[in-house]
């Protein structure tokens, strides 16, 4: 046990290193968040356009429920077996690790070093005396102590960033999980599509393979040309054609869904569930713009980074300043374990210890240097994740404003075709005109219902990245309760 006189002493020190430490300094620059401009008072992409009444409130937690689709609905509870999130976790608990080894520096050190040993020295040897034993037991019970006094802030600005960073990586987190469940249901809605337009087909082959049993009928009976025939069987083959693509598309949709969930895709099916091509996408609130900014993760990890990196700026600073360490070694030494514990086998050593750098060829500024470059680099790149933020925001809410419009006019292509397609099927039953006709116009009225199925395709997409644009539900003041 360490004798009664030398914990005191240990006490003693302790409470003066604390009482040090509460008059100190930092030399870190006061933090404030980088300028990133004026907020616009409203998105310039709503200005005159407004979506569907009622709003939605601005997207909270589970923000895919507002697409009531159980089947993404169970999709996006399987989200956390996701490898790539698994390794952000895993980046968190490091970051939350690194802030409490940091952390550990503000307290003292105390660690206990007993031994016991038997040496044999030779009798030969230059330190040999006549008289002094060869051979003798070493027993030794004893304790340091370490504390360095944070004159000029070096330990604080220390925990200062490693707490930043902490905050930083569970921003990340957050970003990566936004990122994973968004491009989770835009592969989702991927397939669904890709679904309907294969039902499309389905049907589209055959209608196809019946007008080319009626033409090779006709050309049989002598009243069609082996040129509608042709034209027949070259739309059915085209048609045949697309629709492998789409199953082509439908299957890496498929693919890239299993991935996302933790799947092995071989292991992996998605049961074909057609989306219809009159689903609306649900109505966002953006907000204000002014709010975007704390509704952002990816926001969140470039300011904290900004003040980790602040933060790193004190820590070089104080190194051109002497460092103070308090120190204490105490126990009891003795070559019998008879007298190990009695009074006169007590030893100890206490005091302060400074050291001060004197000459380090230019090491200390150009680290200075290297920390403030690292305060620039993070500074501009949050400036550029703000602007990016506000650009993602613009981007689809115009996305969903002008699809709006080609689902509008596409709707009314797909009726005039399939009134066209109609008209040119009943007159080449008369025998008013040649197959042509009819190819052209199944081609067009094609084309129409193909594109209306792409234009829901975009808009769901652009549905989904507006909701992770605005943040996804998520808040900054969840890392204050970190």
């Amino acid at each position: 046990m360490i004798p009664r006189a030398v914990a005191d002493r240990a006490r003693a020190f302790a409470l003066s290193a604390c009482l040090t430490v509460g008059g100190g300094c930092s030399f870190a620059p006061p933090y404030k968040v980088p300028d990133s401009g004026r907020a616009p008072e409203q998105y310039k992409e709503l200005a005159d356009w407004k979506v569907a009444e009622p709003q939605d409130a601005q997207p909270r937690g589970s923000w895919w429920l507002v697409y009531g689709d159980p089947e993404l609905d169970r999709l996006e509870d399987r989200i956390p077996a996701n490898l790539t999130l698994k390794a952000a976790f895993a980046r968190l608990q490091q970051a939350r690790a690194q802030y409490r080894i940091a952390r550990a520096d503000l307290f003292p050190s105390l660690s206990a070093d007993p031994y016991a040993m038997r040496d044999k020295y030779s009798p030969n040897a230059p330190k040999e005396l006549p008289g002094y034993p060869t051979s003798l037991n070493d027993f030794l019970l004893g304790a340091d102590f370490t504390y360095e006094v944070d004159l000029w802030g070096r330990v604080r600005n220390e925990v200062a960033s490693a707490k930043a960073a902490r905050q930083a990586s569970a921003a990340d987190y957050a970003s990566v999980e936004l990122s994973l469940r968004a491009q989770l249901a835009e592969d989702y809605f991927n397939v669904r599509v890709y679904d309907s337009e294969l039902a499309l087909f389905d049907r589209t082959v055959a209608s196809y393979r019946e007008a080319l049993k009626l033409t090779t009928d006709l050309f049989n009976g002598g009243a069609a040309a082996l040129a509608d025939v042709a034209q027949a069987q070259a739309q059915l083959d085209n048609a045949l054609t697309q629709a492998a693509d789409v199953k082509l598309q439908r299957a890496q949709a498929e693919h890239a869904v299993a991935v996302l969930v933790g799947e092995n895709p071989s292991l992996f099916g998605q049961p074909a569930n057609a989306l219809p091509l009159d689903v609306v996408p649900p109505p966002i609130d953006a907000g204000l713009p002014s709010t975007l900014l704390e509704r952002r993760p990816d926001v969140a990890e470039a300011e904290r980074n900004v003040a980790s990196a602040n933060a790193q700026i004190g820590v070089a600073r104080a190194a051109y300043f002497p460092k103070l360490t308090l120190n204490a070694t105490g126990g009891v030494e003795s070559t019998k374990t008879s007298n190990l514990l009695s009074t006169s086998s007590l030893f100890w050593s206490l005091g302060p210890q400074i050291s001060a750098p004197i000459f380090e060829g230019g090491r200390l500024v150009a680290e200075t240097a290297r920390v403030k470059a690292v305060y620039e680099e993070q500074a501009a790149d949050y400036r550029n994740t703000v602007l990016t933020a506000y650009q993602d925001v613009e981007d689809n809410l115009v996305a969903l404003r002008r699809l709006q419009e080609e689902a509008e006019s596409d709707a009314a292509a797909v009726l005039a075709t399939g009134i066209a397609l109609k008209q040119a099927q009943d007159r080449y039953s008369a025998g008013i005109v040649t197959y042509l006709e009819v190819s052209t116009a199944e081609t067009a009225a094609l084309q129409a219902e193909v594109q209306a199925a792409n234009i829901q395709a975009r808009r769901m997409s652009a549905s989904v990245l507006l909701i992770k644009a605005l943040g996804g539900g998520w808040d900054r003041a969840s890392l204050a309760r970190q």
